[in-house]
């Protein structure tokens, strides 16, 4: 079930990378204000006086990696995603030196300083509730593999109006994952639900 689901998320954002190219609404964002708005949430998990290494779980056309070289930090960047048709674009891109990797294998991860993922477990299609929170469960399992000293991801919260909730979407209660990565991972679990966006950011200190 698990590779079923990826394959039919590749293809959902392979879909959206063909029809509006690498841009924000190539990744299924409405556009460049809010992902950046996003990308400054995750970014308070990483320090900004030292170098670090980063591995972007769900990386699209590698956009994090655009927005941290932007702000200035010393970034050693790793990004992986499901979808090939999305690791090529990312690749064909122009970089800063040094230049990011962009992998399609989940083998080809390395553990690094830190991981994120942004936008990762929105778009559930027609699966269940309770797959998709399996699935979720597993993405933050590898985001805790994946690094040393924490990680974060976001996720659109159950906290929403009812009226926007879209049926091809998850939402996410907060609550549950602040408990579930105390529980899990370490004691050191902030959640961020206070940026103007219909969703929530988690860190994970390590």
């Amino acid at each position: 079930m698990a590779r079923a689901i990826l394959q039919r998320v590749a293809d959902y954002y392979s879909g959206k990378l063909a029809r509006h190219g690498p841009t924000p609404r190539g990744v299924d964002w409405n556009g460049a204000e809010s992902q950046r708005l996003r990308f400054a949430q995750l970014c308070k998990l990483l320090p900004s006086d030292r170098s670090f290494s980063l591995n972007d779980i769900g990386c699209g056309y590698g956009a994090m990696h655009d927005y941290l070289v932007g702000e200035g930090y010393a970034v050693r960047y790793r990004g992986y995603d499901v979808s090939k048709a999305m690791v090529e674009a990312a690749r064909k891109l122009p970089r800063r030196k040094p230049r990011p990797a962009f992998v399609s294998a989940r083998s080809a991860l390395r553990k690094s300083d830190y991981a994120v993922a942004s936008g990762l477990f929105n778009v559930r299609l027609d699966v269940s509730d309770t797959r998709w929170l399996e699935h979720v469960d597993g993405i933050i399992d590898l985001l805790h593999l994946t690094s040393r000293r924490g990680f974060a991801f976001n996720c659109l919260t159950s906290y929403s109006d009812a009226e926007r909730k879209r049926a091809d979407l998850y939402y996410g209660d907060p609550r549950r994952f602040f408990h579930h990565c105390m529980k899990r991972y370490s004691r050191q679990v902030a959640v961020l639900h206070d940026y103007g966006l219909y969703e929530f950011t988690v860190l994970v200190r390590k």
